[in-house]
């Protein structure tokens, strides 16, 4: 099957596969109009569907994160994260963890999330006229926590032990009555060096300026770890190149940093832990207008390796509908710019002009054609209302 790029690639859904790509031929471009591309852009695919998974035992998203990693370039269709109803409905092994966390935890960096302006569509935020770009830390916290229920009186204790050396014991809190939850989690230096510098890199990218938001005051020690690294970092590789450009580097408390957010005109990267980064990115983009008029890139440490997808997930409510027979209209524009936005890197990577123009292009013309009155039910209530 060709997919809305021009490009050949293996007759499967192209919701649930990600696809990496190796270098391709250079051709000389003239124009920025639209056209099919002429040299060949090697996809590799890896079919991320559900029944695949489960029949690999997930192996298949390893190998699809190592492919990434290999060819730097990978675009990431959106997958199922299983749960109970889906165990049920796919007859799984197990309950898979989420492919997304999976790839992110191989290979590391900072998802960048950033709005998809066009002129037609209102912002619930208005005083936004710039992209926010919302950087997620893409390691660790809740997402590999260990959580249960505390189902009774007792003592919940948290024990650290070193390689060589006593145990050192932490009392978390001595239940009474009838018990209640308890939760562990983690993050790594090395992972949190790594958020910054792909931090720190995408502002000296786009020129803008960067904040770190974390509760230091009130997680002492574990908001106040990746202050500390952020600032080690940025006073000893960044701070005269981001004085260079004219931006600069800011931490701030992230009850402090949401209520800026919300009175700027835009134009900054927000570095967000993992949970921040997972609800500021869905109520910044509806801030713009909608989740489906937003991009998702993982750049990953070595600023070579990114990983691009659509910012929304697979859309489960409209494949229902369609299912029943209903008539469903689902914006593309995300998955779309998912492509784009990779092939630009492999461009990039490349040196190839003419993927670049072509991808370009494809961009333009999206919103173009939003902007000229064409587009999905969505937007059309941004701009009309319900009614």
């Amino acid at each position: 099957m060709h997919c809305a790029l021009g490009i050949r690639v293996p007759a499967a859904p192209l919701r649930q596969r990600l696809f990496t790509f190796s270098p391709v031929e250079r051709h000389s471009a003239s124009s920025t109009r639209l056209r099919p591309l002429r040299g060949p852009v090697n996809p590799t695919s890896y079919d991320l569907g559900m029944e695949n998974r489960d029949a690999t035992d997930d192996r298949v998203t390893v190998e699809a994160a190592e492919a990434v990693r290999r060819y730097n370039v990978g675009i990431k269709c959106a997958t199922i994260t299983p749960d109970e109803n889906r165990v049920e409905e796919f007859k799984l092994k197990q309950m898979w963890r989420s492919p997304n966390g999976t790839i992110r935890n191989i290979l590391g960096g900072t998802v960048f999330r950033e709005a998809i302006l066009c002129k037609n569509i209102p912002r619930l935020v208005p005083g936004w006229i710039k992209p926010i770009i919302i950087g997620r830390h893409a390691h660790g916290d809740q997402y590999k926590a260990t959580d249960f229920v505390v189902p009774g009186p007792g003592k919940v204790e948290m024990t650290y032990t070193p390689t060589n050396g006593e145990p050192v014991k932490y009392v978390i809190h001595e239940f009474k009555g009838t018990g209640g939850v308890a939760m562990g989690m983690y993050n790594t230096d090395s992972s949190i060096r790594d958020f910054a510098h792909s931090s720190f890199q995408m502002a000296l990218t786009k020129g803008w300026a960067l904040y770190l938001s974390t509760k230091n005051t009130i997680l002492k020690k574990y908001d106040g770890r990746f202050k500390d690294i952020f600032q080690e970092i940025y006073e000893k590789e960044y701070r005269t190149k981001f004085e260079a450009k004219g931006i600069w580097y800011e931490h701030r408390l992230i009850d402090d940093m949401v209520a800026q957010a919300m009175k700027s005109e835009g134009g900054f990267i927000w570095a967000c832990k993992n949970y921040d980064g997972d609800v500021q990115s869905d109520s910044v983009a509806q801030g713009y207008g909608s989740l489906g008029m937003m991009t998702s890139v993982l750049i990953c440490p070595d600023g070579r390796t990114v990983e691009s997808e659509a910012a929304h997930g697979t859309v489960t409510r409209h494949y229902r509908q369609h299912q029943q027979g209903k008539e469903t209209s689902t914006n593309p524009i995300a998955s779309i710019f998912a492509w784009s936005q990779g092939l630009l890197h492999r461009a990039k990577l490349d040196n190839n002009a003419e993927l670049r123009v072509y991808a370009e292009a494809l961009e333009a013309v999206c919103i173009e054609t939003i902007e000229a009155g064409f587009m999905t039910k969505d937007l059309a209530i941004c701009i009309k209302g319900l009614s």
